[in-house]
């Protein structure tokens, strides 16, 4: 008698944790757990309707796409002047410009150096010229060549007297670096005095020139 007492205890006992484990199941099986974002805070949320917090979203954003540091196609604006020394051959009729150095200040864009030459045959004060030469230094350069149209013209007939690039487009040849395959618009002008026109070499004299305009990288 006392056994079947303590069976049907035991039964009892093991009903009552079954239906309580059976509804801590049922609860478990019924919540949900959701990811909630707000920009770089992230909240999780579980409960049986799950629903994010006011201004929290369960659409994750994007990543912040990351900009390059050389951006292709750039525009680079100069506006420089360059100061040094020009070296020229007066011949019979002609007179070439047998080199050209001079060291960038302002918005150079890194093409801080300018060596070049050039020649023309001047029959009157003023008179088309042609020249070449190259910006920069190291590994970032320009190739550059006056274009159609170029002109220099002296204040006077003679010399002694001052030169003046009046006209100075310029055509893009080549580049290097960062200006490989750069197009643009450019302008180089300057002046310089002239002391004296007679045949043969004459010392080098101070000479300033302007760059303006835009490169385009490509």
């Amino acid at each position: 008698m006392k056994l079947m007492k303590r069976s049907r205890k035991i039964t009892i006992t093991l009903a009552i944790a079954a239906l309580a484990l059976g509804n801590i199941a049922s609860a478990s099986a019924a919540n949900k757990t959701i990811t909630c974002y707000k920009g770089t805070t992230v909240k999780k949320v579980t409960a049986a309707n799950p629903k994010c917090p006011t201004g929290f979203t369960t659409t994750k954003p994007k990543a912040a796409a990351t900009t390059a540091a050389t951006t292709k196609g750039a525009v680079v604006k100069i506006d420089a002047t360059y100061k040094g020394t020009i070296t020229m051959v007066w011949g019979e009729a002609d007179v070439t410009v047998t080199n050209v150095t001079a060291t960038g200040s302002g918005a150079t864009g890194g093409l801080d150096k300018l060596s070049g030459m050039g020649a023309a045959a001047p029959a009157e004060q003023c008179t088309p010229f042609d020249g070449e030469g190259t910006l920069g230094s190291g590994a970032d350069t320009l190739k550059v060549k006056y274009a159609d149209g170029a002109m220099a013209c002296s204040a006077d007939a003679d010399a002694p007297t001052t030169v003046t690039i009046k006209k100075g487009p310029l055509t893009i040849v080549s580049g290097t670096g960062k200006y490989a395959g750069a197009t643009g618009s450019l302008t180089l002008t300057g002046t310089w005095k002239v002391d004296s026109a007679s045949k043969g070499t004459k010392p080098a004299t101070a000479v300033t020139l302007n760059l303006v305009g835009t490169i385009t990288t490509k």
